[in-house]
């Protein structure tokens, strides 16, 4: 027997479907540098530090520190934070 004779056309389609959407996750643009960029005062005199992050399909984004480095944000703001610099620098670059 052949393969074509034991798979159904739509066992097929249901496999070709699940290898499509792991290879679209493998492509999701991750961290490829994190640099110090400066630091900034908020309006409410909280001091933050700015960070650029190069991703890998070569866009290049902002997160912050707060708290003395203790809380990592997308952008300069206090938006979409975790405790973790590689986890913001991630979320950013999706």
């Amino acid at each position: 027997m052949n393969l074509k004779q034991r798979v159904s056309p739509t066992k097929l389609a249901v496999i070709a479907i699940g290898l499509y959407t792991c290879s679209l996750q493998s492509f999701a643009a991750s961290p490829q540098d994190i640099r110090f960029a400066g630091k900034g005062n908020s309006l409410l005199g909280g001091a933050y530090h700015i960070y650029k992050v190069r991703c890998s399909d070569g866009s290049k984004r902002v997160i912050s520190a707060w708290n003395k480095r203790k809380k990592w944000c997308a952008g300069k703001k206090k938006n979409k934070c975790t405790n973790d610099q590689l986890a913001t620098a991630k979320r950013v670059c999706k």
